[in-house]
């Protein structure tokens, strides 16, 4: 069987899984689509313009679902006190009611899909790949909070990884890990990399009275060889530049080569040691331009 052929089986096994031809999406009356911008308001997404353009609908699509949403109560679209321009839809109670009935029948759903191979780690991994390339063009860079739940989650992999790939593991208590505030704006900043809301890369930018230091940069095993680790860097090093932090320092660990081949490829120095972390044993240093 060749590459395509794989695909169109996989299109066609999702296709009739997730029900996309029924005409009642999850027994509950309404088809796929209109489940879907139900959804999205739900999750917040009111912006009719965002929301048609993050669901990929043209215009009269969008406004036709809308208006059956609105003719079952379930939503209310009125123009932005703020912006004549813009028109906001969100969520009556029913349709509160209903969003919450989606979300617990999605949820049974997707546990049942999982029950149905044995190796459930190899299975959410296979469907973080593919679904990282699908949605490779809309992952967004965003500043967060380091103790926001998405960046502990980022870093627990991240620390997870560092574990598993360092031949005396790791053990971050062992090692310089910034404090909180150093990663808060306007001492630092903290990255998340966003597909579709899910977490799937990091980096953070430690400030300093002498030079700011790179730390935490980290990928989804499912993102990598997206381009995100130089979309990270890019994003991290215009941070810098808008804290005034034109000197930056990071550090990383021979059992890293990937890591290491990345820094000089983006015109990172290497230089000799300047701190005392047990961890690393390569030490980079760049100093930006205003």
């Amino acid at each position: 069987m060749d590459a395509l052929a794989h695909i169109r089986r996989f299109n066609r096994a999702v296709t009739r899984q997730v029900g996309a031809l029924n005409s009642s999406f999850l027994d509950r009356g309404r088809p796929l689509g209109s489940a879907r911008v139900l959804n999205a308001i739900g999750r917040g997404q009111g912006d009719v313009a965002k929301l048609r353009q993050a669901l990929a609908l043209d215009s009269g699509l969008m406004s036709r679902l809308l208006r059956g949403l609105e003719a079952e109560g379930l939503v209310v679209v009125e123009d932005d006190p703020e912006d004549g321009r813009r028109r906001i839809a969100c969520l009556t109670e029913a349709g509160q009611a209903e969003f919450a009935e989606y979300e617990r029948l999605s949820d049974a759903q997707a546990a049942d899909i999982l029950s149905r191979h044995p190796d459930q780690s190899a299975l959410l991994a296979a469907m973080d790949l593919i679904a990282t390339a699908l949605t490779r063009a809309e992952i967004e860079i965003v500043p967060c909070d380091p103790r926001d739940p998405r960046a502990r989650d980022c870093l627990a992999q991240y620390y997870a990884e560092l574990a598993a790939r360092f031949e005396g593991g790791f053990d971050v208590n062992l090692s310089k890990d910034p404090e909180a505030d150093d990663m808060r704006p306007p001492r630092g900043t903290f990255l998340i990399a966003l597909s579709d809301g899910v977490p799937v890369g990091c980096a953070a930018l430690k400030g300093g009275a002498d030079y700011a230091e790179v730390k935490r940069v980290w990928i989804a095993p499912a993102a990598r060889g997206l381009g995100l680790a130089r979309q990270l860097m890019e994003a991290v090093e215009a941070a810098a530049r808008d804290l005034g932090q034109l000197h930056l320092r990071l550090d990383t660990n021979s059992a890293l080569p990937e890591a290491v081949a990345m820094y000089h490829r983006f015109g990172w120095d290497e230089i000799d040691r300047f701190n005392d972390d047990p961890y690393p044993d390569r030490f980079f240093e760049k100093r930006l331009r205003p």
